[in-house]
């Protein structure tokens, strides 16, 4: 029985990276139709400044600072230097583009890095707690994890239903030429939302990056998971990225705890398959009408 508890403890803090990933995917779909596979590049590469930010003897939180304001920066820039020429051409023009910027990004980093493995600080203890007399695989930084992912969350859900601005991004995401006669400026906001899709991947990676080997690759695996969940909840659903965030890293956690961590690659695989096979939409996303 604590072998279980442990292994849904562990699967929860995974699950939480994922839809921090997820989020960031959703982000991104809602504003273009288009599915950003360079999302787990760029969460590396502003990782990788704040390790260099951190090893310049700046603090933890300066550093974390810093990768999220560099992931705001990176994240428009992309939409405005790589993706908004091709806006308007077919889908598939843009998936390439976000295949190339993978390949590039995580070549610059092993050029100005190194491609070797490394540590990366965490901001609190990954020790296991200890409940009376019993320790349990569940850990200060996992609680960390927990809760700036919910925070995420909570000022994602607050932008989109409070403000003026979410209501503007929303218009801009759903109906875009009428949010243009309305004096919305479309363009603007796509790029804004390309830029809070990537602070949602920089703070995954901070994430990530104590609890795995830390390369110019890390986030490969996590960015297929995260893909998993976005595709399982729905890729037009914020809380369904929450959701398969948090189900994918059960279902992965008890994969890899009862049958092999080898396996979890494969168990990702088939839970997509039958998502796609069941409700191709997603668990949470709203069925769209098909003219025929």
């Amino acid at each position: 029985m604590r072998l279980f508890w442990n292994i849904t403890l562990g699967g929860v803090a995974e699950g939480m990276i994922f839809a921090s990933v997820a989020l960031g995917l959703v982000l991104i779909f809602r504003a273009t139709n288009v599915i950003n596979f360079a999302q787990g590049a760029m969460a590396m590469l502003t990782t990788f400044i704040a390790f260099s930010v951190f090893g310049k003897g700046v603090g933890y939180w300066p550093a974390f600072v810093v990768a999220l304001a560099c992931g705001l920066f990176l994240g428009g820039l992309v939409q405005l230097v790589l993706i908004r020429p091709v806006q308007n051409k077919p889908p598939l023009n843009a998936v390439i583009v976000t295949f190339g910027l993978l390949i590039l990004l995580e070549g610059l980093a092993g050029a100005v890095w190194g491609n070797s493995n490394r540590g990366f600080p965490a901001a609190f203890s990954q020790s296991g707690l200890v409940i009376g007399h019993t320790a349990i695989a569940f850990s200060h930084f996992d609680i960390f994890i927990v809760v700036a992912v919910l925070v995420l969350v909570v000022l994602v859900a607050a932008l989109f239903r409070f403000t003026t601005l979410g209501l503007r991004m929303r218009a801009a995401a759903f109906a875009p030429e009428a949010a243009r006669l309305l004096g919305v400026k479309v363009s603007w906001l796509l790029t804004l939302g390309w830029s809070f899709a990537a602070v949602a991947g920089a703070l995954a990676g901070l994430l990530v990056a104590p609890t795995s080997v830390f390369s110019p690759t890390f986030m490969d695996l996590i960015l297929v998971y995260a893909f998993t969940a976005a595709v399982i909840g729905g890729l037009d659903s914020p809380v369904g990225a929450v959701i398969g965030g948090l189900v994918t890293g059960l279902a992965l956690a008890y994969v890899g705890g009862y049958l092999g961590g080898a396996l979890e690659p494969i168990g990702a695989l088939v839970m997509l398959i039958v998502v796609l096979m069941i409700r191709p939409e997603g668990l949470f996303a709203r069925p769209t009408a098909r003219r025929v």
